[in-house]
């Protein structure tokens, strides 16, 4: 998983990282999913094989901000992290 920062222009518009948009050919239709303040982006042509996987992954998501903005994380290296994740 990779994780990168944007920011959005006076128009509304987003610049997804170069190294995240490898996957992503120009005029490519791209599936925007909003809930609440978390917003997911995929392509369009992927939606219906990886809904439920995608809608697992929002989910967790949710609930790693939750525990991040109550101070609930832990801190660890880069190592354990990737071993964690292999877990979910």
């Amino acid at each position: 998983m990779d994780i990168n920062i944007t920011r959005m222009s006076s128009k509304g518009q987003i610049v997804i990282p170069q190294e995240m948009r490898k996957n992503f050919k120009e005029g490519e239709k791209i599936l925007v999913i909003q809930g609440g303040d978390k917003i997911i982006l995929k392509k369009a042509t992927d939606f219906d094989e990886n809904l439920k996987e995608d809608l697992e992954f929002a989910r967790r998501t949710e609930e790693a901000w939750k525990r991040f903005d109550k101070g609930e994380f832990i801190s660890m290296d880069s190592e354990d992290f990737l071993k964690e994740m292999e877990r979910w």
